[in-house]
């Protein structure tokens, strides 16, 4: 009878320890980063923001959230990208050095698209880096963004994240 009772009690305290950490989770997100939707539309159509990765989401296997930083800035002159890569790669790098996603472009066209009221999509298209063919970022309103990736000799992967303003 005893056991019931302590097991029963142990799945309540087990509830109220993880539900909380669940929504602490879900809350910072985006670590105190409210941008409104005109200051997004502003970075957007200067080309000029920072997309911090947070998840990753490679073409085999599962989504993983990510423990470090990871960015690709943008500006109107130079694309600075520094993201890992999870998946098949169909050629290795010269470098091993370089394993993830890891580039500077100063040659490259930006196109954007709104989607919907307050969403846009920016296709930036890299001419001078061999291995990265495309940048699709998916940009919303609230600062959220998703970042789509074409590479050329390795498996397409996506990651999941929020635009920041670049500091100065």
């Amino acid at each position: 009878m005893k056991t019931k009772t302590n097991s029963a009690s142990l799945k309540s305290i087990f509830l109220f320890l993880i539900i909380p950490l669940f929504f602490f989770q879900c809350t910072t997100t985006q670590k105190g980063n409210r941008i409104g939707s005109t200051e997004i539309k502003n970075f957007v159509d200067s080309s000029k923001f920072i997309f911090v990765a947070e998840r990753v989401n490679p073409l085999r296997g599962g989504s993983r959230h990510l423990t470090s930083r990871y960015d690709v800035v943008v500006k109107k002159d130079t694309i600075n990208s520094n993201l890992p890569f999870f998946g098949r790669a169909f050629q290795a790098p010269f470098d091993p050095t370089k394993g993830g996603i890891q580039f500077i472009s100063h040659d490259f066209t930006y196109n954007i698209t709104s989607k919907k009221e307050e969403e846009w999509s920016i296709l930036i298209k890299l001419k001078d880096v061999n291995d990265v063919q495309q940048l699709i970022f998916n940009i919303f309103n609230n600062g959220t963004a998703t970042l789509n990736v074409v590479n050329m000799h390795r498996d397409p992967i996506s990651f999941y994240g929020y635009i920041e303003k670049i500091k100065k």
